[in-house]
This record gives structure tokens, C-alpha cells and sequence, in this order.
């Protein structure tokens, strides 16, 4: 297949769901690249998915595609580390790497003895972050992030590196817009509430004396062709959701203003109450299908579905919803290709042509040299 120019309004997740190995990412990233995917996301999971070293193989294997975590922690390293980590992405990916942060779930850092993360620890360690990359010797610091005495990375570091923020509530996307560079928005979003994140980044981006053109937006659009067999369709709606309901539930039901009764009746269902653990990850078809039963198809309304051209018509209502790029979620190249062929065809270049090839790097600095 031919190289495309990169279409840097587009991304996927590499490793996807629960991934055999970590060197798929390899096949993954080449026909990426060959497609024209414009950006690699890295999630991470405490079994093969380390987010620094899938980082650095993905920017070893690829030449032009951008690069983000979405997201890593930054309770689970030291500054020192995680400063250091990005830059060398930086420095190996020749500035096409944005370190994405979140503040994971409250459940499993409770479980693992770590402090649960707060909007004011995550803005001081991205000025953190940013002051390292400055060259700064930080001397001292005693902020909510931490205390340490002495961050230094290289005097003669003066590098940019974007910050990426994955975002839920609304004092979340509020820090994003005015301390970060792009916010990425969670799977299954209503039109409202995609509209609302948006509006809600770039007034902060705005307050924050910041162009909101310069703070990214990414939907993260579940992406499902029915090319695809049915049972893999299955797991990746229905399972993909009852795993975020099992996870923090009650906040996808106030974010998109669902009915909270709902939520309550599929957490008293004996198969999920008892169920060991992620659905999308060890559910039965079977057991997929009971679960379809509880989730209203209303809620699973907000991906791409269907053919090639229903799916980029999907894409597309996405940016027309304020969305500066979207993220085809939850499938892997090969499984996008009808997709993503479909969406080059009708695609206008020079709609996108002011953006970098790094997910975060703000318009107003241009292209990468």
C-alpha cells in the first residue's frame, strides 16, 4: 500500500483491548503510517501495556506519525522520571511525542496503596513538567503535587514538549483548556455533552490568556465497521461500555444525563455483580449478549457504526461538533482500513493542512521542522 500523507485529524489506539502481545504494535504502527493515520494514542495497563516503553517503540518503529499517551499517571513515577522519559521521546521522535496524563481510577489506586490524584496536583506537575523541559533547576518545590528538593534535568534543554490531558468533568476539561494542549474526551459521548466539553475547553483556553485554537480537542469515537464478525462488534460496544459502567459508572451517567435507575438495575444483574473481572475482556458471547440487555441502545448510539460510509459520516459529525480531531477507538489498523480508506476519499486536504504531526502541538507554533 502506498504512503499517504498523514491525516493528522485522525488517530487510533495502538494494543487495543486486551493485545496478545506488545509487539503487534509493530504491524500496527507500519500500516498506520501506510494508511495515512495521522497519530498513535498508548494507553497503559499494569500488565504489558507500560505506556514509556510502548512509547519507545512506537517512535522506533515509526518516521511520521504522532504520538501521545492517553493516558499515563503521574502519581506512579517520579517527576525526575516522567520529565526525563518525555524528553528523550522528544528528542528520539524529532518532536512528534506529547505526554498524556490522567487521573485514573480512584478504585485501583485505593487498591494499590497510591494517593488518589486531584485537579491541583495535575496543574502543578504539569508546570512542573514544563519548567524541566525549560532547562530550570527546580529548587525546593512543596506543592500539591509534591515535595522535593532539588528537579533537574539539562541546563541546556529549551524545549516545547505538549502536554495532552484526558478529561471527564467539567474542572477537568477546565484544566485541560488552560494548562494543557489538547484534551482528550472519553468513548460513548452524547452530541450534548461532547458540544459541552468542547465549549467548556476552549473558554478555559480562552480565560487562561491562551488562542482555544491552540488547545486541541480529540473525540474518542468507538469505531466498529460491520465488516468486522458479530461477536467481535459485540465485544467491542456492549463489552466496552458494561466495562466503563463497572468501572466509574456513576460518572458516565452524569455526564451524559442518563437515567441513574438503569445503572443501578446492571449492577444488581447476578451475572455482572458477580462477574470476576473486565466484561470486555473475559465475557463469553454468550454472557455479551445477557449484558446487551441492560445497556439501552441509546447509550451505545455515540460511536461509529455500520459501513464504511455510515462510520465516516460518524467521523465527520464529530468534527462538526467542535472536535479538532478525532480518535477511532477500540479497533486496530487492519480493522479500520475499509474505514479509514472511506474517509480519505472524501477528505478535504486543505481543511487540515495547519496541523502538526504531533497531537498536541499547538497550531500557532506550524508544522514540524
Amino acid at each position: 500500500m502506498p504512503e499517504i500523507n498523514g491525516m493528522n485529524e485522525l488517530g487510533f489506539y495502538t494494543l487495543a483491548g486486551a493485545p496478545r502481545s506488545p509487539r503487534d504494535l509493530i504491524a500496527e504502527v507500519h500500516d498506520a503510517e501506510a494508511m495515512g493515520l495521522g497519530n498513535c494514542f498508548i494507553s497503559e495497563r499494569f500488565n504489558i501495556k507500560e505506556a514509556a516503553t510502548l512509547s519507545g517503540a512506537v517512535g522506533a518503529v515509526s518516521k511520521t506519525i504522532g504520538i501521545a499517551t492517553a493516558a499515563t499517571n503521574h502519581n506512579t513515577r517520579h517527576p525526575m522520571v516522567t520529565a526525563a522519559y518525555a524528553s528523550t521521546m522528544h528528542f528520539l521522535t524529532g518532536g512528534r511525542f506529547s505526554l498524556g496524563l490522567g487521573r485514573g481510577i480512584n478504585a485501583a489506586f485505593d487498591a494499590y496503596g497510591l494517593a488518589r490524584i486531584k485537579t491541583d496536583q495535575i496543574e502543578d506537575f504539569a508546570n512542573l513538567m514544563r519548567r524541566l523541559w525549560r532547562g530550570e533547576t527546580v529548587v525546593g518545590h512543596d506543592g500539591p503535587a509534591g515535595k522535593w528538593p532539588v528537579l533537574r534535568l539539562d541546563p541546556d534543554f529549551d524545549e516545547y514538549i505538549p502536554l495532552t490531558f484526558t478529561a471527564f468533568g467539567p474542572n477537568s476539561l477546565a484544566l485541560g483548556g488552560r494548562a494543557f494542549d489538547a484534551v482528550v474526551l472519553h468513548t460513548f459521548f452524547t452530541d450534548a455533552t461532547t458540544r459541552r466539553c468542547v465549549d467548556t475547553v476552549k473558554q478555559a483556553a480562552a480565560g487562561a490568556g491562551k488562542d482555544p485554537a491552540d488547545v486541541r480537542v480529540w473525540s474518542c469515537l468507538a469505531t466498529i465497521g460491520d465488516h468486522l464478525p458479530e461477536a467481535v462488534r459485540l465485544k467491542k460496544t456492549v463489552g466496552r461500555m458494561a466495562t466503563y459502567l463497572q468501572a466509574y459508572g456513576d460518572l458516565m451517567i452524569k455526564t451524559n444525563d442518563w437515567d441513574p435507575l438503569v445503572l443501578k438495575k446492571f449492577r444488581a444483574d447476578p451475572l455482572v455483580s458477580t462477574f470476576q473481572g473486565a466484561i470486555d475482556q473475559r465475557a463469553t458471547t454468550a454472557e455479551l449478549e445477557h449484558v446487551a440487555g441492560l445497556i439501552p441502545e441509546s447509550w451505545l448510539a455515540a460511536a461509529a457504526m455500520g459501513t464504511p460510509e455510515q462510520c465516516v459520516a460518524a467521523i465527520n459529525h464529530q468534527l462538526d461538533l467542535g472536535c479538532d480531531g478525532v480518535i477511532l477507538h477500540g479497533a486496530s489498523p487492519t480493522d479500520l482500513a475499509p474505514i479509514v480508506a472511506a474517509y480519505a476519499a472524501q477528505r478535504d486536504p486543505d481543511r487540515f493542512a495547519h496541523l502538526p504531526n504531533n497531537p498536541a502541538m499547538p497550531v500557532s507554533r506550524g508544522p514540524l521542522s
